[in-house]
């Protein structure tokens, strides 16, 4: 499915990353002053993640719905109109805290991974950067989560880390699992992880053959200046459009992005580059499905 126009999604702070050594913002109003400066940069919807608000724990997840409502509250109020897109990625079977946390922000978008994937690193020397580990996402999980945003009114972004994945969400759909009032189809395509797909231009031409009629897809892309190439080919081929401190520090030049704002720009140029215009936060939620 073409798209005249580009959604633009900020993935403002990410899981771990360390606030001592990258410039990601932990509290509502860092969070809220990255997300104007995304905003008005194009983007119209913010992926939130939530951080622990104690002192020195700003480079841990957290999951208190009192938080992650203070969080949103702020880049609400910072960015009128603005679509909320919530993380609820977790290791294990206890999902009680992206589950309360969903049912308490009541995000119009939030992130549904779609499948398990081992997730490695290597270092130079070809020894683990971490302990082997498996984000796991088997069905009855991603069920789970899908009931409680149907409960919520809230639409899912299949994440897919993997090309099996991309396969299993069109299975999904089949099945009945995404529910005919949560939105259009939407896939992202998650490029990077050294584990799962690579960021590599090739596979944006096949990918789409294998999702589900009238579909809507993004790319969500880890690395450095590399990726930038990937990213205008998504805009060519009628992809959405998604970056932030999240997902990379590095502008298309190789230089670090001293915020989130820096890197919406640069990503909102790919779509002018493809002669797409941006699309608003009210177009967004039209292109998508989502409740007015």
């Amino acid at each position: 499915m073409s798209h005249d126009k580009a959604i633009l999604t900020c993935a403002l702070t990410g899981v771990l990353t360390n606030p001592k050594q990258h410039p990601v913002p932990v509290t509502p109003e860092q969070m809220a002053a990255q997300a104007r400066q995304a905003f008005d940069a194009g983007a119209s919807i913010m992926h939130v993640h939530v951080r622990a608000q104690q002192e020195g724990m700003g480079h841990m997840p957290s999951w208190d719905p009192d938080v992650a409502q203070d969080v949103v509250d702020a880049i609400r109020q910072a960015c009128p109109g603005v679509v909320i897109n919530l993380t609820t990625g977790v290791i294990g079977k206890d999902i009680s805290g992206p589950l309360a946390c969903i049912r308490r922000v009541r995000p119009e978008i939030a992130a549904c991974n779609a499948g398990s994937l081992n997730y490695l690193k290597l270092k130079e020397d070809g020894s683990w950067a971490w302990p082997p580990m498996v984000f796991d996402n088997p069905v009855a999980k991603v069920q789970q989560f899908l009931d409680v945003m149907q409960e919520t009114g809230t639409h899912p972004e299949f994440e897919c880390f993997d090309v099996g994945i991309v396969r299993s969400v069109t299975m999904y759909i089949k099945n009945g699992m995404l529910g005919p009032d949560m939105g259009r189809p939407e896939y992202n395509l998650v490029m990077g992880v050294a584990s799962g797909m690579p960021c590599d231009a090739r596979l944006l031409e096949l990918l789409p053959e294998w999702m589900a009629p009238g579909a809507v897809w993004q790319t969500t892309l880890i690395g450095r200046q590399e990726i930038w190439p990937v990213h205008q080919k998504t805009a060519d081929l009628g992809g959405m459009l998604r970056t932030g401190l999240e997902d990379t520090f590095y502008l298309p030049d190789g230089s670090r992005a001293s915020g989130n704002g820096p890197l919406i720009e640069a990503l909102a140029r790919c779509a002018r580059n493809a002669r797409r215009g941006i699309a608003s936060p009210a177009e967004a939620r039209q292109m998508l499905g989502l409740k007015a």
